[in-house]
């Protein structure tokens, strides 16, 4: 089985270098690609000197549209899976495989999660990811423990359908709307990381304001969206 690791990068100078040899000398029998989302450092001319692979964007898309190039390069050269990376290192390689076995069980996507067997901490940290967590179990009656974890892994079928539809991006709001849909959706437990260089883009204000626009999402806009018809998609011809 084939499977693409997808690592999204802006402004990640100072981690690049130790995510990605980390996955080339530890993790060789997995395939990588870097996804320069318009970064405004040398992120670009880093991978280049390192002869990384990579897809470098002329502009920044935001996570949604340096996602979609990741899959839409899995979909041109075949892969059965492919894995969401953070660039930051804060995901842990070695949990790859065991997210990839729980997906070759018959899964669509198989998420990363911080609380799949742990209790989420009381926080004010974790107050939206609750909050998101209620508003997915509202509109499907599933149970999303860890709805904001990055790393998640997906199937051919959707593959296909992440490189082609524009509405699809790798929120909480989509795997809603894919369960929703009919999508086969679990979780495994993992640990992650803090980042340790460089400045995330979610300061405070930003991240209280994607937590909100993500329930908003969920709770009014996928919950009316027309599913997708995902039993006539099959894995080898998702057109």
């Amino acid at each position: 089985m084939k499977l693409l690791i997808i690592v999204p990068a802006y402004n990640e100078r100072e981690n690049i270098e130790r995510v990605i040899d980390h996955l080339i000398q530890d993790y060789p029998q997995y395939s990588y690609v870097v996804v320069n989302d318009g970064s405004k450092d040398d992120t670009a001319q880093i991978c280049r000197r390192k002869g990384y692979n990579l897809i470098d964007l002329p502009v920044n898309l935001g996570l949604a549209g340096g996602f979609q190039a990741g899959m839409q390069y899995a979909e041109k050269h075949g892969f059965d899976y492919a894995i969401q990376y953070d660039a930051d290192g804060q995901h842990r390689a070695e949990y790859i495989e065991k997210l990839l076995t729980e997906c070759e069980k018959g899964q669509d996507i198989v998420i990363g999660s911080r609380f799949a067997e742990k209790k989420k901490p009381l926080s004010l940290r974790m107050l939206g990811s609750r909050l998101i967590s209620g508003a997915i179990r509202l509109t499907t009656f599933r149970k999303i423990k860890d709805p904001t974890s990055g790393m998640r892994i997906y199937n051919r079928r959707m593959i296909g359908l992440f490189a082609h539809h524009t509405n699809l991006s790798p929120e909480p709001d989509s795997v809603a709307y894919m369960i929703k849909s009919g999508a086969k959706v679990s979780e495994v437990q993992v640990e992650m990381d803090e980042r340790t260089a460089g400045v995330s883009y979610f300061n405070a204000p930003k991240a209280m304001f994607y937590m909100l626009r993500m329930v908003v999402s969920i709770l009014f806009i996928q919950v009316f969206r027309s599913p997708i018809r995902l039993k006539d998609i099959s894995p080898e011809n998702e057109e």
